[in-house]
């Protein structure tokens, strides 16, 4: 089952967990210096290191060229987190992608081989895992760029080291209600973490969910870093359900505008995108706060990614003016929700 139809560990405020290791070849150019014909030998040599490797871990893997795809079926992929939003713009590249779409390798966006593992709810370790066993495939076949003093090096020195970023995805509504979250990003950041928005670096925390990530990569282990992570991610979270405590005593309100929100979702005939994560968010608060037993974490869950715009025009086989993807966006919901 993919991750996004799934609840984890942390379920209630923990969406998901990613680990994102970049390498690089020794014998090419960076991906921004490349030309054309050395850019398709690196896909070429990625795809068969691993899908000639004979690893168990290397079956069901697809593998996509990024410029045959339709622009909305890209984005999709970055609606879903497997892929960068600004390799879904490249219109270059390829993607090794596995059945689950647990683990996706992006390749000649930023570094020539960024592998990805995701899970649902807090599984840091057990992505860090994954991720290592799919590093060790290609480590066995290809000569990665690295030095004794820096580590693994990448395209961007700010990854010089591991070339490690994890990160969680976080519903933190009561937080953001109690206007708390500028607080917080100042405090996590003393500490070597990013508080980013829905998609990342330059997003908008859509609904109130976030990204938490390292920004240290070099002079520290891989599993230091989870680790760190994981500490900082368990205070927030203890945070965020004390701030539903709190919220959860004053009064009929909060109730009134979860049920309001989901009498919205399953009869509206129009959503607009943000007003669904708007609506959406206040309905994932009411089921996790025992408000609403009628609708399932993992319905919700895959509704976040199911009714994205690209997403929504991917499943219509067909591109969509704004209009046309709010009312479609409205059915998806609504179906879902009956």
């Amino acid at each position: 089952m993919k991750w996004y139809l799934e609840t984890g560990p942390e379920g209630d405020v923990v969406i998901s967990s990613r680990v994102r290791v970049a390498r690089n070849l020794a014998e090419y150019p960076f991906p921004s210096r490349m030309k054309p014909e050395q850019a398709k030998q690196v896909e070429e040599a990625a795809k068969k290191a691993l899908l000639d490797s004979g690893d168990k871990l290397a079956e069901g893997f697809e593998f996509i060229d990024m410029s045959k795809l339709t622009p909305a079926r890209a984005m999709s992929l970055a609606e879903r987190h497997l892929i960068s939003p600004d390799f879904a713009k490249k219109r270059g590249g390829a993607l090794l992608l596995n059945n689950d779409e647990s683990v996706s390798i992006m390749l000649n966006e930023e570094d020539h081989i960024r592998i990805q593992t995701l899970f649902a709810g807090q599984r840091l370790d057990e992505a860090l895992a994954l991720a290592g066993k799919i590093d060790d495939i290609f480590d066995r076949s290809l000569k990665y760029a690295f030095d004794e003093n820096l580590g693994y090096l990448t395209q961007c020195p700010t990854n010089l080291g591991t070339g490690l970023r994890a990160s969680l995805m976080l519903h933190l509504p009561a937080t953001a209600a109690s206007g708390a979250m500028p607080e917080l990003v100042a405090a996590v950041s003393q500490l070597g973490i990013a508080i980013r928005g829905t998609y990342g670096e330059g997003s908008a925390a859509l609904g109130a969910f976030y990204q938490i990530s390292n920004q240290v990569t070099l002079g520290v282990s891989e599993k230091e870093t989870v680790d760190s992570l994981s500490g900082i991610a368990a205070q927030i979270i203890a945070q965020e359900r004390a701030a539903r405590d709190a919220i959860g005593k004053s009064g009929p309100a909060l109730e009134d505008r979860i049920w309001r929100s989901y009498a919205i979702l399953k009869n509206a005939r129009v959503l607009s995108g943000e007003e669904f994560m708007t609506l959406v968010s206040d309905l994932r608060l009411g089921v996790t706060m025992g408000i609403i037993d009628s609708v399932s974490l993992e319905t919700i869950n895959g509704l976040i990614c199911q009714a994205q715009s690209a997403t929504l025009m991917t499943s219509a086989g067909r591109n969509l003016d704004a209009s046309d993807r709010d009312v479609l966006r409205a059915n998806t919901v609504r179906g879902a929700l009956a």
